[in-house]
């Protein structure tokens, strides 16, 4: 009987001893005592880790519209202020006037002066009338148009998607954290972590 005895004892001792050690792993795990990406117990100061779950790039355009601006100059068709060519008309008689006055005499004379006006006439119309036609002005003008630089978008941040302890959380970092974060208490304390 003692030996029967001594088997129980054993027996009760060894499953108490399993059941507390049982007990003290539950305890540990549920403290965080096991990183989720290496599946062991982290050291008394060593980091946490959380697995990272998804990486999504931020973009945003690289640049806006804009302006582009330059001078040209255009020649444009001076207006016409005397559109009858009537100065032309009553210089070109008055002087051929005066030179068919010059020649011969009495009714000659007349005829002459009166032949002078009107060929001077034609003459003064004639030339007002080229001159008009010929004559421009250059004015310079400002075009402006619309550029599109479309370089392409920049990745300008990440949003991370990363799970801890069962739990999923996502957080904004300025590059891509590759497969793990580390992690204080839950939350991203190093962006860096690789």
């Amino acid at each position: 009987m003692n030996r029967l005895v001594v088997t129980a004892l054993n027996l009760g001792i060894g499953a108490v001893l399993v059941f507390g050690l049982s007990a003290c792993n539950r305890d540990a795990n549920a403290d965080g005592g096991v990183d989720a990406t290496t599946q062991q117990a982290p050291a008394q100061d060593a980091p946490a880790y959380a697995r990272v779950v998804s990486v999504t790039p931020v973009h945003q355009a690289a640049s806006a519209p804009r302006q582009e601006c330059h001078d040209e100059v255009v020649t444009q068709k001076a207006p016409v202020k005397d559109t009858h060519q009537i100065a032309g008309t009553a210089i070109g008689a008055v002087v051929g006037g005066l030179l068919g006055n010059q020649v011969g005499g009495g009714k000659g004379r007349t005829l002459a002066t009166v032949a002078g006006a009107a060929g001077g006439g034609y003459a003064g119309h004639e030339i007002q009338k080229n001159h008009q036609e010929n004559n421009t002005v250059s004015s310079t003008q400002k075009h402006c148009t619309t550029v599109n630089d479309n370089t392409g978008d920049r990745v300008v941040a990440y949003d991370v998607s990363y799970e801890y302890k069962g739990v999923t959380r996502t957080v904004r970092m300025d590059h891509d954290p590759g497969d793990r974060l580390q992690v204080q208490e839950g939350v991203v304390s190093v962006s860096d972590a690789h």
